[in-house]
């Protein structure tokens, strides 16, 4: 009869098993632990035995590093259009849609005004899941926006950068938008006034080479993949074996790339602390 009671067991290992619902676990690709989903969401998506930094939506960024109720958001209703009438396996149209659908937001990047501990600022978020984050016309207008309201209300502006870079489905019209953004932060400087751009995983291509390594202060998440071109790209176009980590947040603050790798956890007061001392100073010529 053990081998009956042995089955009946397993039966009830294996329905106790079945009985946990999706979603209450998520494993580190850090340390490989398996941490409690409800858990990892309170400490702000870090994992607590590596600090691996998971992504983090741009709603709860923005409640993470404003001021309660102090957000105001600006441009929301502007959307990507298909001038191209693009199609590859599936018309950018259609990829709108669907981005919309997933996201629940109009475009790649959330943009508004709010403060950090009474200091007014112009914030723009990246919605990595929004087409991976990608700049088409609608980010590049809604990131030069940020500058020209800062600009205009002579306060810091402040940008969080994730994205896979320009927006092939629109073409040139999508690598235009690194000119304008970084001609729009180039009139925020003229004046002295601060603009602190902080580096999420992944922020790479057109993002990358154009405002996202612009800022007065420049600072990055542990582990943030910060690159224009792939490694693979790099490694096959030039012959050679690439440093380790090379394209890590770690590696470019090592080679002067970087001012800071904050926590995200500590990213408000590190913010703060930096709006104080930056203040609507001349910064025009704090980088060449």
């Amino acid at each position: 009869m053990a081998w009956y009671k042995r089955e009946d067991r397993q039966d009830d290992l294996s329905e106790e098993k079945r009985s946990v619902p999706a979603g209450v676990f998520t494993k580190c690709p850090g340390c490989r632990a398996v941490l409690d989903t409800d858990n990892l969401g309170k400490n702000n998506n870090v994992c607590p035995q590596c600090q691996h930094h998971f992504p983090l939506a741009s709603a709860r960024r923005l409640e993470l590093i404003l001021d309660p109720g102090s957000f105001v958001e600006a441009d929301a209703s502007i959307e990507s259009v298909d001038p191209l009438g693009f199609r590859d396996s599936k018309k950018y149209g259609d990829r709108l849609r669907a981005a919309r659908r997933a996201s629940g937001g109009a475009d790649a990047v959330r943009a508004g005004s709010g403060r950090i501990e009474g200091t007014p600022v112009e914030i723009g978020v990246f919605v990595f899941e929004f087409m991976g984050g990608s700049m088409g016309s609608v980010v590049g207008e809604k990131v030069t926006r940020i500058f020209e309201r800062a600009l205009e209300r002579r306060a810091a502006a402040l940008v969080f950068s994730a994205s896979g870079g320009a927006r092939m489905q629109e073409g040139v019209l999508s690598l235009m938008q690194m000119a304008k953004t970084s001609a729009a932060l180039g009139r925020l400087r003229e004046v002295g006034l601060p603009y602190i751009s902080v580096l999420l995983n992944p922020t790479t291509g057109g993002v990358a080479a154009s405002f996202a390594m612009l800022g007065d202060v420049i600072l990055a998440e542990p582990k943030a993949l910060i690159a224009f071109a792939g490694a693979r790209v790099i490694q096959n176009t030039i012959r050679q074996r690439l440093p380790p980590g090379f394209q890590r947040a770690e590696f470019l603050l090592e080679h002067g790339f970087l001012d800071k790798i904050v926590h995200r956890n500590e990213t408000r007061t590190t913010l703060a602390s930096l709006l104080r001392f930056l203040g609507p100073r001349a910064v025009a010529g704090s980088r060449s």
